[in-house]
């Protein structure tokens, strides 16, 4: 029997078999959930609060904290109302709406990556015209452009959603939408929707890693230049969050990949497992890096969170 495509809804699975520890499993997501929050959000407000880091630089850590916000507050309210509330229940409108946010994420975060090789490629290679490169309005072409790329490429795949009936199983396998789960569950060619996404992440994704590895070889190239080895090291540390940023991320998919495509037969929790460590560790690790490793942001923190005695 047919589903009707207007009217019925989708549902969302937590843990299966494990339904009765669903509270005792919220509490380390939350937990992160809220660390991610805090960590991403206080990025915003030092970047935003201080002049000091009005710099190119900044504004690409501040938009890739937005990105790892707007994942966690896509994921969230559907995670804890399946897991808190057992609320399972996803109309297919919010469901292809969440499904598009959370894809044109992953796009959006990768995108910010590669602008910010871009920035260390110009800080490095030409660091006396750095500012006169990227300027504000071109660091803003830049998001917008990242941004545009991402909501575009992702559209084709969401619209088709709406078209297609859904005939079988009306059960998502997670928490929350996303686009392989839906296409499974319906009676339509999804041919489509199957080769399109494939194309997006080797034309993406896979290229902005290429295009950032080869801006790191010419970056090494340069340091490799210097004739000081402290002005070597200097040069090579303002790259070092960066690098491990991109580690985070690429990792993560890269785990993530091989689980979906060669661990068929793995237990489904560790598919499910693995979603939220790609949903949730870059975006809990990328304020924990750029705090540890970056000297501007260790500044701004103990100042934001110094007593007002202690700053006089």
């Amino acid at each position: 029997m047919w589903l009707n495509t207007t009217t019925s809804s989708f549902l969302l699975t937590g843990f299966p078999g494990m339904e009765k520890a669903h509270h005792w499993i919220s509490i380390p997501l939350l937990m992160v959930y809220i660390s991610i929050l805090l960590g991403n959000g206080t990025l915003l407000f030092l970047i935003r609060d201080d002049h000091n880091l009005h710099e190119p630089m900044y504004y690409f850590l501040a938009m890739l904290a937005a990105t790892d916000l707007g994942v966690t507050l896509t994921t969230m309210p559907t995670v804890l109302g399946v897991l808190w509330l057992n609320h399972r229940k996803i109309g297919h409108g919010a469901c292809f709406t969440q499904a598009y946010l959370i894809h044109t994420l992953s796009i959006v975060e990768s995108g910010v990556l590669l602008a910010m090789a871009y920035d260390r490629f110009i800080a490095i290679r030409n660091p006396l015209r750095y500012t006169s490169i990227l300027t504000n309005t071109r660091v803003l072409k830049i998001g917008m452009g990242v941004l545009t790329r991402a909501s575009l490429s992702i559209m084709p795949i969401i619209i088709r959603l709406h078209w297609f009936p859904y005939c079988r199983s009306h059960v998502l396998s997670h928490a929350f939408c996303l686009h392989q789960d839906v296409i499974k569950l319906a009676c339509a060619d999804i041919t489509f929707n199957r080769l399109y996404p494939v194309v997006v992440v080797f034309a993406m994704v896979l290229l902005d890693f290429f295009i950032i590895s080869f801006s790191y070889i010419f970056i090494l190239k340069t340091v490799t230049g210097i004739a000081s080895g402290d002005e070597r090291a200097k040069a090579l540390n303002t790259c070092v969050s960066h690098i491990c940023c991109i580690l985070v991320f690429y990792v993560t998919v890269v785990g993530l990949t091989f689980i979906h495509r060669f661990g068929k037969h793995a237990p489904h929790v560790v598919h499910i497992t693995m979603s939220y460590i790609y949903f949730l560790f870059p975006p809990f690790m990328n304020p924990v890096i750029y705090s540890i490793k970056t000297k501007q942001i260790q500044r701004g923190i103990i100042r934001l969170f110094s007593l007002p005695h202690t700053r006089a």
